[in-house]
């Protein structure tokens, strides 16, 4: 399976609408989100993708949220589940759990609970336990959004540190505006914007303003570097 290069959620929804707005909501909250709306492309999207959570509807066509999570269980994908559903009787919440689900939300939910459930999990991965991101006296938890230069804490906001994990990942080599665009906006978004100069600019004044050395550059005609060139 690939190895994500940002916090990558899988959404499995069968509802149009929900799903988008669960999809739009954790992108803005500084996720990837994959989204599929049947039960069989579920399982093949989290046994090709490694996720770090995955959102599973119960009453899905073909094969229900139940069984995804089995086949997932039985290929030996450990990603962690929550179940989001409108079934909240006890023996429902039992199967969920005796099918591999790691969590269980009834439908309907605030996005705050999801959030905050969402994020307890990964932290509990075993998978997440070495995903703090370092560069220098740089450090990010991608996951909480907490990022520290040195001993200062340095609050971002969900874009902010998107685009400051993507840098991270990518701590050493030149990435263009275009690979930024497509890897923390999305690829539907307007590559023609200067949102990423905008953004660059407001996380270098937090994790560079009164630091040294300077870790974030542009380097003019190719795009951004964070740290020595490889």
């Amino acid at each position: 399976m690939q190895r994500p290069t940002r916090v990558r959620l899988l959404v499995i929804e069968d509802d149009a609408e929900l799903g988008a707005v669960l999809a739009q909501s954790l992108g803005e909250e500084g996720f990837a989100v994959d989204l599929v709306d049947d039960g069989q492309r579920g399982i093949e999207a989290g046994r090709r993708q490694a996720y770090d959570c995955i959102l599973l509807d119960v009453m899905l066509p073909g094969r229900d949220g139940f069984e995804v999570c089995r086949e997932l269980r039985g290929s030996g994908v450990v990603t962690p589940i929550l179940v989001l559903t409108v079934r909240n009787a006890t023996v429902d919440k039992v199967e969920g759990l005796r099918a591999g689900a790691d969590d269980y939300l009834p439908k309907p939910f605030s996005f705050e609970e999801l959030l905050a459930r969402v994020r307890a999990l990964i932290r509990r991965s075993t998978t997440y336990a070495d995903r703090s991101l370092r560069y220098r006296d740089l450090e990010l938890d991608p996951v909480a959004r907490v990022a520290r230069r040195g001993e200062r804490a340095v609050e971002l906001t969900p874009k902010e540190s998107a685009l400051l994990e993507y840098l991270l990942r990518h701590a050493g080599r030149i990435v263009s505006e275009r690979e930024i665009i497509e890897n923390v906006w999305g690829l539907g978004f307007d590559p023609q914007t200067n949102v990423v100069q905008v953004y660059v600019h407001h996380l270098r004044g937090k994790i560079d303003r009164g630091f040294e050395p300077q870790l974030l550059r542009t380097v003019r005609r190719r795009g951004y570097l964070l740290g020595e060139p490889r």
